[in-house]
Parts: structure tokens; sequence; C-alpha cells
């Protein structure tokens, strides 16, 4: 039988007594071979490489806790995880620190045998069998795969140890002195073996309470690495570089230091989950065959509803609970739209006219027609207009969706008749919408010039001559014969997208505003008519977020609309966007994003947790997140590779960045009037800047003063800079895309305004 005795060198009393026992178990116990701590050969040898060695190759572990000792209470744990029985002694004779033993916990929980001299020690150690070994159970806990042993009192390195875990997106549980004030060993034994890795700070001797934290820390580094899970034992660089250990610690000076180290950890620890749970992949090169869908909703029509994620805002237009969908670009309006009109149509006595006028922004009608209008009338005329068309269209889409039907079914026949024939008495005709939108608003220019001429005479036309203008037949004919139609369908949708194409954030006349108001107020107003006539009626309006908030301040009653807003805040809803896109390339529906991401991508890069680090420079847009991943990924498979790597991910990152720069660039352009290539003036300028730096910038770019706070404005929207308060940084998505409150957070710093650039925008400007 093997033995390895692991006591505490310095204490003469105790070595005199063990050395003692160790020559006369010799000749007493024949069988027992134990091997004393001073008999390690360690020339030439990490210091903990023999004392692993030696324990393992033990029965039982005999060990000294006479006086208090880190490197025999590492051994310990070493051993006790290791699976090995460990035998405690105690010279009686040395003076105890109850108190200090008392406040560390795990002695009293473990037990031990009191001896007063050699001949003592020799009656235990012959009376001891080695049996009995302290059961570890396997069951891991995967929610929180890393132990954490806490320091006493909080502490700026403790502070970046949990942030950085917290960066890495993995749980963790541990010891918390504040909760727990004694460690009690059975519970760390259960603790770290649900473990897959544990973290364990050491404290410098001049903190108050380092000597109970070390002890504790000593205990559970030893029971993770006798257990051979991943574990990161940190201290400063000054110390205390316990003996047994410091080869296997890491030592940090700044807080980059200990991002680097848990870095390290978590891709060990998310290696070991990946093992412990492989996912059945479909045969072939699984990244280099996988379908991530379009980032631009309109190129995926097809298969979008396959993956797509139904949201809350997806269900409550679908119930019909809303007039308006509200987001930004990338947000997922389109998505939406086509998600809803398909659901629609599948019903195939529902009708539903989805109107998309691809970026027709009605110029002609603002410059040859609002402009010589009274407010009044400006309003209602393009209500008007819009109520006309709305009419038209939903006309034309029954007569179309019909025409076949009609010819079969002597119900249908002479209310088809009868709409058709008031559909082609007016403005009716052929094309796709923006065609015949176009059509209709040029017939209104040509109208107003004709009856009122082209210059501006003061003429204020009533309610009477603008409707005389807009409708070339009697609307309330149009909408009997429509209402009279209606009654064999069961609903009707009128789905209004891409209105705002074209439009720069916050460089809107207000025009566009009237246009969008009048639209709004005209899809209503149909709305109403048709729901008193008993029909399932439902309107919806699809527009930037930004767009709609310029009309709510210019309407206050907007405010009061129903309406969905596609924004998002929540990185996990994110992620499930992400999941459904790659479970479905021939996986289980029920895979978690955690299992399928680690198949293509490494787990970590910069010490943080891959899917956090890209939806951190998504500016919280699926459209960006997707396009970011596609761009790794197609560097990865580029290179042959089996999943995204770290250098996949750094090039990835520079070309989804300068795509963020040319689209950034491009709307700062819509909204100054010319092209200043302001965004490439950041570039070597570092991440941090006042409104003095702010100011220089812009002047070097050429921004007049007067069009500087325009110019923050929008960049605060865009998300390209965020703005440094209460002790952080916000970004307009943080406050749920709140401009007013940003604002807000702008006007309280005054002149000490501080603003950060986003790290979206890192890579690309060389930074």
């Amino acid at each position: 039988m093997k033995a390895f005795y692991a006591y505490p060198s310095s204490e003469r009393e105790v070595v005199t007594a063990i050395r003692s026992a160790h020559a006369a178990l010799g000749e007493s116990r024949r069988g027992l071979e134990l091997r004393l701590w001073e008999q390690n050969e360690i020339c030439g040898l990490p210091l903990t490489d023999p004392i692993f060695e030696h324990i393992r190759a033990a029965d039982f572990v005999v060990a000294d806790i006479s006086v208090l000792n880190f490197n025999v209470t590492f051994e310990i744990g070493y051993a006790i995880g290791h699976g090995k029985r460990v035998y405690l002694t105690r010279n009686s004779n040395i003076k105890r620190d109850a108190t200090t033993i008392d406040k560390i916990g795990i002695f009293d929980t473990l037990g031990f045998e009191a001896y007063a001299d050699a001949d003592g020690l020799i009656r235990l150690l012959n009376g001891y069998e080695g049996s009995g070994a302290i059961p570890v159970r396997r069951l891991l806990n995967l929610k929180a795969p890393v132990y954490l042993l806490r320091t006493p009192q909080s502490n700026q390195a403790m502070l970046s140890i949990v942030g950085r875990i917290k960066k890495s997106r993995l749980g963790f549980k541990g010891y918390i002195p504040d909760d727990e004030p004694r460690l009690s060993a059975p519970k760390a034994i259960d603790d770290v073996a649900s473990a897959l890795g544990a973290v364990v700070p050491l404290l410098p001797l001049s903190f108050a309470d380092a000597e109970i934290h070390n002890i504790r820390a000593a205990f559970v580094s030893g029971l993770a690495l006798g257990m051979d899970k991943p574990t990161a034992i940190l201290q400063p660089r000054t110390g205390p570089a316990p003996l047994d250990v410091r080869d296997i610690v890491k030592s940090f000076d700044r807080p980059e230091d200990i991002a680097d180290i848990i870095g390290e950890f978590a891709l060990e620890v998310t290696a070991k989950l990946q093992a412990d749970d492989p996912l059945p992949l479909p045969k072939g090169t699984f990244l280099a065959d996988l379908h991530l869908g379009d980032a631009v909703a309109e190129n995926e029509f097809q298969t979008l509803g396959s993956y797509y994620l139904r949201t809350d805002q997806y269900q409550r237009a679908s119930r019909g609970e809303v007039n308006l969908v509200v987001g930004r670009k990338g947000a997922g309006k389109t998505a939406l739209f086509s998600q809803v009109r398909n659901q629609k149509r599948s019903n195939t006595s529902n009708v539903v006219v989805d109107l998309k006028p691809e970026g027709y922004q009605l110029i002609r009608l603002k410059e040859d027609v609002l402009d010589y209008l009274a407010e009044g009338a400006k309003a209602h005329l393009i209500t008007a207009l819009f109520e006309y068309v709305f009419y038209l269209e939903i006309c034309y889409k029954l007569l179309e969706k019909d025409t076949d039907r009609h010819l079969r079914d002597a119900a249908l026949y002479e209310p088809y008749c009868k709409l058709q024939s008031v559909y082609h008495s007016g403005e009716g005709a052929e094309g796709d919408f923006s065609e015949r939108l176009v059509g209709v608003a040029q017939n209104l220019v040509d109208a107003f010039k004709a009856s009122y001429g082209s210059q501006d005479t003061g003429q204020r036309l009533n309610a009477a001559q603008v409707t005389e203008l807009v409708y070339k037949h009697n609307i309330r004919e149009v909408r009997e014969a429509l209402s009279a139609y209606l009654k064999f369908k069961d609903s009707v949708w009128l789905l209004f997208d891409n209105l705002d194409k074209g439009w720069s954030s916050h460089g809107l006349t207000d025009g566009d505003i009237l246009i969008l108001r009048g639209l709004i107020d005209a899809a209503r107003k149909v709305q109403h008519q048709m729901q008193r006539d008993d029909h399932n009626f439902y309107s919806i309006v699809f527009v930037r977020n930004d767009v709609y908030q310029l009309l709510v301040e210019a309407s206050a009653d907007y405010g009061k609309e129903s309406r969905a807003t596609l924004d998002w805040t929540d990185a996990d809803l994110l992620r499930e966007v992400v999941r459904r896109r790659l479970v479905s390339n021939s996986l289980p529906e029920t895979t978690s994003f955690e299992k399928v991401w680690l198949e293509i991508c490494v787990s970590h890069f910069r010490g943080e947790e891959t899917s956090q680090f890209m939806i951190d420079r998504s500016l919280m847009r699926p459209r960006n997140l997707i396009k970011l991943i596609a761009h790794c990924r197609g560097f990865a498979v580029s290179m042959g590779r089996q999943k995204i790597e770290e250098p996949d991910i750094e090039k990835g990152l520079k070309a989804y960045s300068l795509d963020l720069i040319t689209e950034a660039d491009q709307e700062l352009t819509d909204i100054l009037g010319k092209d200043t290539n302001l965004i490439y003036h950041f570039i070597g300028e570092g991440r941090e800047f006042n409104r003095s730096r702010l100011s220089l910038i812009f002047a070097g770019a050429g921004i007049e003063e007067n069009r500087a706070e325009d110019v923050i404005r929008f960049m605060i929207y865009y998300g390209f800079l965020g703005v440094a308060a209460q002790g952080g940084v916000r970004y307009i998505f943080d406050v749920a895309y709140d401009m007013k409150l940003m604002q807000v957070l702008l006007t309280k710093a005054g002149a000490e305004a501080l603003f950060v650039l986003s790290p979206a925008f890192d890579a690309g400007l060389n930074l």
C-alpha cells in the first residue's frame, strides 16, 4: 500500500515527529510505503508535477494541519478531487488559532486526529487502513459551468474577474462569503464537482482576511485540478505566489491581463462543454454547406417563413391589434410585413393588399401642388388622395384574385361585374402599384395646373374643391360596390411598406411628414368605413421609428396610435433569430443556440463569448448580425476551416465594419446634402471624444458649425456614438431608441459630455 504525507516543513516539532514516525513505520508496517513531501525529485521539473504524480500513485494521503499552510491545503484538495482518501492529523502541542480555523470552515467539516509525539502518530498511522474516500458526484451543472470563489470583500480585481466571466456568457456559481461565512468542505466538493471549471483569485497578504481566503483558495484550486477541470488561479504580480502552485498560477498587473486569463479559461471550459455533449451534424462540411439566409428580407421571401421568429410584435400585427409597425432600418419591418402577408394569404377567403411603392416619394406632388395650398387643404388633399388610391387598390386586388372564379360562381358574377365597371370608369389601370400611384399623382398635378395654374396666386382650396380635384368619379359608388363584394370575403388586410425608402433619418421635410400623416389617416378612415359595414378590415403601415417620432412631434395625437415597436434590446432574442437559421440546416428544431453555435464558431474571442461579441457590434439589428456572421463564415470557408476561428472573426469584423461606415456615411450625406466623408475623418482619432474634439473633426470635414448638433444627433441615433453616463456608456438601443432620453443625458452632462465610438466601427477605422 502506498501513501503520501503532506505537511508544513516550517514547523520543526511537526517535521521531527513525522520523520520519526516514518522511520519507525518502515519496520512496524512493512506493507506501507509512505512517501514524505521532501522526497520529491523536483530538479528541472515544475514543482507540481512530482506532487501530483505521487498523490495519484498513492492509495491514500496523510496531511498534517497543525498550522495553516497553503501548500498542504492545496494537496488535500487535489487528493480529494482525485478520489483519494485523505487522513488529517494534527500535533496537539502546536497552539491552535481556533478563530481563524473556524472562519475558514474546511478542516472541522472534514475531521482530523490529534497526536502529541511520534509514538502517538505511529499508533494513528498503524491503525489507519486508507479506506472510505469521500465520494465525488459526477452530475454536471451545465447552466452554471463555472465555480467562482469570491473574496471576502470586493476589490477591483474581483470586479474585473466577475465582469469578464459575464462577458464570456458562462453561467457561474460558487462561494459568497457574505452569504456563507464558512466554507463547508462537502459543499465545496459538490459544487466544484458539478462545474466544468473553476476561477480562484488569490489575495495579497496586505488585504483584510487574506490568510483565510487564500487557504480556501488553496483547497478549491486543489479540488478543481484534482478533478481535471480547467482552473484559473489568479494573483497580482507581487504575490503571494504559493510554492506548490507557482507553476500554474497566473499573475496580472492590469484589467487587460485578467481579460486574457479569463478568455483562455473560457475557451477551455467551452471546449469541455462541447466535448461532453456533441451535436450530431449532417454529413458533409457543415460550415461550408451552411445556409444562413439573406440579411435583406426582400431577398429571402421564399425561405424566410421556415425560420422566422414570430415575436410578440408579429403576433399583435397578425391579430390586427396595431395600425403601425415602427422600427429602424435592418430591424425586420419588411420581414414582418412579408410574414403577416403570407400568413393571411394562406386563407384564400382573405384579401391581402400589400403595397410597396419602392421608394417613390411623391416629389412632383410636393413641388407642384402642396406648396400652393393652405395647411388644412394640404392635409385634406393627401388624405383624400390615399383614400382614393386605397379603394382603387383593393378593387384591383379583388378583380385580379377572382378573374376566373366569378365565372364559375353565380353569386359572385353580378357583384364582380359591378365592381369591375366602377373600377374602370375612373383611374383604374394595369401595372404595379408604383406605376399606378405615379399615374394618379401625375393626373392630380396636371388637374391642379389646368385649374389653378403653376404660380402661387394665393389660391386656397376648400374641402369641396380638393375632393373634386382628387376624385375622377363618385367615391361613394366605389365604396358601396366594394363593400357589397367584400361580403363574400373573410377579411381584408391593407399592408403598406417602403413609403420611407430613401428618406434620410432626421432629414425629412414637412412635406414628407405630411404625406405619411395623410397615408395613416386615409388607412384608418378606410378601415373605419369598412368596419362600419361589418367587414373584418385591418390596415398596417410599416415605417422607420425616427420618422414616426417626427410624426408624433408634429401631431401629438399620433402618440396614441396603436403600434408595435420592432426594435431590439434583448440579445437573447437576436440569438434566437440566428439559432432558427442555423437549425434549419437539417438539425433538430430543439437544438439549443449554444450547442449549434459552437459547431460553427470558436467560443471566445478577445476574452468575450463570440456571439455576444458580435451582437455588441451589430447595433442590435438582426440584419447587421447576420451580415457579420456571414462575413466571418466566408473567410473561414475560404481557408478550408471547419469552424469560424479567431482570424476569421478579425477579418470578418473589418469587412463588416467597412460596410457600416459606408452606410453611415451615405445617410449622413443625405442629411447634409453634400458628401463630406465625415465618418472617415474619425480614423485614428481614438474612441472617446468631448465636444471640442468633435468640433475639430467636424471642421476638418468641412461641416458648418450650425450643423454640428444635427450631425451629433444623427451619429447617436445611428449608433455610431454613445454617451458616457452613470458609470457606463449608453447607446441608443440601451434606452429603447428614445432620442429624447439621450438628449436629456447630454443636457445633464453639459460641456462635460463625453461621446464614445461604437465598437462596431473600430476595425473599419483601424483603431
